[in-house]
């Protein structure tokens, strides 16, 4: 099979709209959840989220485009814009082996409400023309596939929290078994809204916290649900010896990928962590590499039931003895929880940790759970060098998927 590396970033975030800023705050320890902005949250018991700030999509699309896409579809042109500037990898594949698998959990949501009140309002006849395309989940992937004109596959990942991940590990399987030579991957969601608020809340699934610093709290025995977040991330995947001819920078090697389904609850993972600790198991066995050094940017949403069950399957996937030797981190104590495009962006930041021997924080983590019982790097980040990160995502509907990123040697 063939190997893949990575050679390209990019992300558009609540702590940064490009990759330096966003690893900069990451390791910083910056905490980019404030106040909603984004709608009235007087009738709300949520009060706070992981915002974009200051995003202009027409750095990246034309007027026209931006008004005739979804913001997810916005978030995840912008991050694939950047990773394909920073790979260089423009006009050195031909566009039939170059493809986009882009995910999403829920796609145009934002556009969806709209649209709705519109109907509600206004009738029939006033429906943009554009709605359902501005909606459908497989929007992202096509824009981008039309921007570069990848005419390879494009398609996207709806797996709820795991859709980043799995776009990202699948396309590793395109390039693996010959069917292209580069490939955009990644994720993006824009579900910072009022429907979306109501929706997480009722089902108990948010932190309720006013303080900002206070409500994204994994791996502590005060959290009690996620905060929403928002976002893009994009990887840009290529065959090894492609990126070696044309004397591609290369971040790391993607050396593995685990998918598996629990199979037993819409929202709840399974109470043994059967699932993910084998998602962890399969991407950890493909690396093929025996060591202790490992940095593991975790799902780490901050929910009661999620943290054990994945601290569990951690210990599951690499045993004891090397699952306490591991460095784990959750960013999501920085970002909030950007669900489809929750993956991608915790990818970026695994490949970074990797490649720069930093483990970013897990912010506010001052009263560990008993339960969560390992080296979660509270506070600071810590300097070390790694063999192997791997990034995990466990999604609603039992979807669990684990990415694992290893040196090539070749790095620039």
């Amino acid at each position: 099979m063939n190997r893949v590396v990575v050679t390209g970033l990019g992300v558009v975030s609540p702590v940064g709209n490009d990759v330096p800023a966003f690893w900069s705050n990451l390791k910083a320890g910056v905490c980019g959840i404030d106040a909603i902005t984004k709608f009235d949250t007087e009738q709300y018991k949520v009060k706070v989220a992981g915002e974009v700030r200051d995003f202009d999509p027409r750095q990246y699309m034309s007027k026209l485009d931006v008004l005739h896409s979804d913001l997810y579809t916005q978030f995840a042109m912008a991050a694939a814009c950047q990773a394909m500037e920073d790979s260089g990898v423009l006009g050195t594949v031909a566009p039939e082996r170059i493809g986009v698998y882009m995910g999403t959990g829920i796609g145009g949501i934002a556009t969806f409400m709209a649209e709705h009140q519109k109907l509600l309002e206004k009738g029939p006849r006033r429906i943009s023309p554009y709605f359902i395309p501005m909606m459908i989940a497989n929007m992202a992937a096509g824009m981008i596939a039309m921007r570069f004109q990848c005419k390879g596959a494009a398609l996207p990942a709806v797996s709820a929290c795991a859709s980043g991940s799995n776009a990202i590990g699948e396309a590793m399987r395109v390039i693996r078994h010959g069917y292209a030579d580069v490939m955009i991957a990644g994720g993006a969601e824009a579900t910072v809204n009022a429907l979306s608020a109501a929706g997480f809340s009722t089902m108990q699934a948010l932190s309720f916290s006013e303080n900002p610093l206070e409500a994204s709290l994994p791996f502590d025995v005060r959290r009690s649900g996620f905060v929403m977040g928002e976002g893009g991330g994009a990887l840009i995947l290529e065959e090894y010896e492609h990126a070696k001819a044309r004397g591609a920078r290369i971040y790391a090697e993607l050396s593995g990928y685990g998918s598996t389904c629990d199979a037993y609850h819409m929202t709840a993972p399974h109470p043994e962590a059967e699932g993910g600790a084998r998602a962890i198991a399969d991407a950890w066995r493909e690396t093929g590499v025996e060591t202790d050094r490992i940095y593991i940017n975790a799902h780490g949403t901050g929910t009661p039931m999620n943290d054990k069950i994945e601290t569990m399957a951690i210990r599951k996937a690499l045993g004891d003895a090397r699952a306490e030797k591991s460095m784990i981190s959750s960013t999501k104590s920085m970002t909030g929880h950007m669900l489809g495009a929750a993956g991608a962006a915790e990818a970026v930041a695994a490949v970074l940790a990797l490649r720069e021997g930093i483990a970013p924080p897990t912010i506010g983590l001052t009263q560990p759970d008993p339960e969560c019982d390992l080296d979660y790097v509270p506070l600071k980040a810590r300097k070390a060098e790694f063999d192997v990160s791997l990034s995990v995502s466990l999604g609603f509907g039992g979807h669990n998927a684990c990415l694992a990123f290893r040196k090539t040697g070749g790095e620039q």
